[in-house]
């Protein structure tokens, strides 16, 4: 998951690792003479025109609703809307939207290898492929001989954007299916890139949805690398800031359009801000924030179930922080924006990590190249269904491979993001390490980094998904293209995945890779099911019918 290019990139220690935040201000409540934006969310069973009449008693002003799970976007420049939004017996709460401040950009942590330009040469697979360990992993190089995947089965990628300017992912991207649902907010942003503040489709100013989708389905095209699925479409939903945040608002309405159009996968490699666990009625909330969460986990919980009902298949990312999802750890990063964040103890039953712990989703775990459980990813038996390559730069110790970037995944990158950062020029010249060009024939040039974490873990699970509608899925005689049921596809991934067991000891400690005994994971269940891998490493070669 990402958090400020969350959950993309765990790279050295877990500073990339995109679920945990930095928290941005201590700007607590905006001011009464401001104007704030928030998602509001309307009981069960409460038409419209009740719900719209609660929010302008609590005196706000709807701007958008989204009607099939309840939802409105508000605006309000009254300092008391979410208490009162709370105290609403028509509305389960208020969820801010617009947070006061700028969040800092992170930048992914470069090591190790050096930069290189690769020239389009005659190869059987993409030039870059020698580095994707994670490919031969899942047995995705196995399973093209057999699948390649199918136009006719899409996959959203619901995340900060997509940079359809790539090479490797152009032959894949459909223009017209993808849509931006969060237009940049200039407190957390930055300045807006367009006049009218929503980036184009095709654009990604954050990198961590590029690096998301090329994994899933990079094209074969002679250059840069080869995805898990590299035949099916690719659609942009964009529900992350520029910044790495993801507000309920556009999360909810990316998930519904999906189940709408008839997407058939979506991948959700986050959590929705500003709570890394929404919690029902946490006695160290105040009440406003007991019922803001209680808006995120209603939201959430309604679009998932939308979305699912509608055909889809949802993957989502564990989640970077170390943690037992069966015994949570106290949380000391919520709410990671608006006011300072302070320590909250988790209750399992009570609280939630979302979407991950929302109904219907694949949740996966991560592992780095010697099929270890990744120090960063979350774990636990209630949570984990499946294991995916997610990187761990510290893999392999004691061998020469061991604290390397190239233990990390290698996917797609925008090149605007890399000139920003410094790492590529204004020529397109590669000026840092990590960073790889790759041109086509036609001298169209893509770019490529290393990035870690549980959000290049799920985009492997996501494209095996992909794999097993195109193989077995059937003719949607209503919106085109193949369609197969979420619970199919999930029994299919589940059942070919490849069962791998606890290590022994099944306390895994991280102290010779040099983290300290917080870090220490205990593996429990069978070979066939535990807490580490689930069901086992996604196998893409079974799953479409390999022996």
């Amino acid at each position: 998951m990402r958090r400020r290019l969350t959950a993309g990139a765990v790279a050295t220690a877990t500073c990339l690792a995109l679920l945990t935040g930095l928290p941005t201000t201590s700007a607590g409540a905006a001011p009464a003479t401001s104007t704030s934006e928030y998602t509001v969310v309307a009981a069960d069973g409460v038409s419209d025109a009740d719900a719209v009449a609660a929010i302008k008693a609590a005196g706000g002003t709807v701007i958008s609703r989204n009607t099939a799970v309840g939802t409105y976007r508000v605006s309000s420049a009254a300092a008391d809307f979410k208490l009162k939004a709370a105290k609403s017996g028509t509305l389960v709460g208020a969820a801010s939207r617009k947070p006061v401040g700028q969040a800092p950009k992170a930048e992914p942590v470069a090591e190790g290898l050096q930069g290189a330009s690769v020239k389009h040469g005659a190869v059987k697979a993409d030039p870059l492929d020698d580095k994707l360990w994670g490919l031969a992993m899942v047995k995705a190089d196995k399973a093209h001989k057999i699948e390649k995947g199918e136009k006719g089965v899409t996959v959203g990628v619901l995340d900060t954007g997509l940079d359809a300017s790539n090479p490797d992912l152009a032959p894949n991207f459909s223009t017209k299916l993808s849509r931006n649902f969060a237009p940049d907010l200039v407190d957390v942003d930055g300045p807006c890139e367009v006049a009218s503040c929503v980036d184009p489709v095709g654009t990604d100013d954050g990198g961590h949805g590029t690096h998301v989708a090329g994994t899933i389905a990079a094209s074969v095209n002679g250059a840069g690398v080869t995805g898990v699925a590299p035949n099916v479409t690719l659609v942009e939903l964009k529900g992350g800031q520029d910044s790495g945040y993801f507000f309920l608002d556009p999360v909810v309405n990316a998930l519904t359009y999906a189940g709408d159009v008839g997407l058939d996968v979506v991948n959700m490699s986050f959590y929705v801000d500003p709570w890394l666990y929404n919690c029902t009625a946490n006695p160290a909330d105040a009440p406003e924030a007991q019922a803001e969460q209680r808006a995120i986990i209603t939201g959430m919980k309604r679009a998932l179930n939308y979305a699912y009902h509608r055909g889809v298949t949802l993957v989502g990312a564990l989640g970077n922080q170390y943690d037992n999802l069966n015994d949570p750890q106290e949380d000391t990063t919520s709410p990671d924006y608006g006011s300072d964040p302070y320590t909250r103890p988790i209750d399992n039953d009570t609280c939630f990590s979302l979407p991950v712990e929302g109904p219907h989703v694949i949740g996966v775990s991560s592992v780095g190249p010697s099929t270890a459980k990744a120090v960063y990813s979350n774990y636990g038996t209630e949570q984990v269904s499946v294991a995916a390559p997610g990187g761990f730069t510290r893999d392999l110790f004691g061998t020469p491979q061991y604290n390397q970037t190239a233990n990390n995944i290698l996917s797609t990158y925008p090149l605007k993001v890399l000139q920003e950062q410094g790492r590529v020029d204004a020529d397109g010249n590669v000026t840092a390490a990590n960073v790889f060009k790759s041109c086509t024939a036609a001298g169209k040039c893509g770019y490529y980094v290393y990035l870690a974490g549980t959000s290049m873990a799920s985009p492997h699970a996501a494209g095996v998904a992909a794999l097993i509608i195109s193989k077995y899925g059937w003719r949607d005689w209503w919106r085109g293209g193949l369609t197969m049921t979420p619970a199919l596809v999930e029994a299919q991934l589940y059942r070919t995945a490849a069962e791998t067991a606890c290590p022994e000891p099944r306390l895994r400690s991280y102290a010779q890779e040099g983290y300290g005994p917080q870090y220490d994971a205990y593996c429990a269940g069978p070979k066939s099911f535990n807490g580490f891998y689930g069901h086992g490493i996604v196998d893409a070669y079974k799953a479409v019918g390999g022996r």
